[in-house]
């Protein structure tokens, strides 16, 4: 019998450790999902949107905190975000000011990235500097690209957007393509890097931008955001 009982015993404990751990595994997924950064430290705040988080409802996202919106416009030589023209209008419409965000390819020109983007992306004053998506690497490359020319290659398409927009562009670099290429000592511009929750430091030099929070669960939309703040 009192074999039998602390059998019972220990199988009561490993329910209620299981029942703890599940507790506090699904407390901890939504607190991740629903976490922003405190409006004291980061008084401006915001997001970044594309085709892929569907239709947005943008006063919702103005009422929950969202400042200003970088919208995705282009990628490589001839992708374009479909909702880039509607999320703008929809944006403005809402009082949030507005960017755009180019995802670069390390494998294709310069000249024909920079022409894609700025035929999706208006010549408009009102817009905010143009960000620079960098974390997609060369190492599939059709032909093979050198780390040097990487850079070189990304010089020039920064050149070319900014003589487009007028202002000087900023680069959200990811852990990989930093590690890889350095482009945070090799190229002055101010950076926009990303980690969820925890400030992120593997630029080596401060940051403007900063993805705080890249699934943010809300009520403007059926998908998680990408939240981002500013440097205050």
């Amino acid at each position: 019998m009192a074999r039998k009982s602390s059998s019972r015993w220990r199988l009561r404990l490993l329910g209620a450790g299981l029942l703890i751990a599940l507790i506090g595994g699904g407390w901890a997924w939504w607190d991740l999902h629903h976490w922003l950064p405190p409006r004291a430290a980061f008084p401006l705040q915001g997001v970044e949107i594309g085709a892929e988080d569907g239709a947005v409802d943008w006063p919702a996202l103005k009422a929950i905190g969202a400042d200003f919106a970088y919208l995705d416009a282009s990628a490589s030589a001839f992708a374009r975000d479909g909702a880039f023209v509607k999320n703008l209008e929809e944006a403005r419409a809402a009082k949030l000011q507005v960017g755009a965000v180019h995802r670069y390819d390390p494998c294709q020109p310069a000249e024909k990235q920079a022409g894609n983007f700025v035929t999706v992306v208006p010549r408009d004053a009102k817009l905010l500097p143009p960000a620079i998506d960098l974390d997609m690497l060369a190492d599939d490359c059709p032909i093979k690209v050198s780390d040097a020319a990487v850079q070189s290659e990304l010089t020039t398409f920064i050149n070319q957007i900014e003589t487009h927009t007028g202002k000087s562009s900023i680069l959200k670099v990811s852990r990989a393509f930093q590690r890889r290429y350095g482009v945070a000592a090799a190229i002055d511009r101010n950076l926009w890097l990303v980690r969820n929750r925890f400030q992120p430091d593997y630029a080596g030099r401060p940051w403007m931008l900063w993805t705080a929070n890249s699934t943010l669960a809300n009520e403007a939309g059926a998908t998680p955001v990408r939240w981002v703040v500013v440097q205050p």
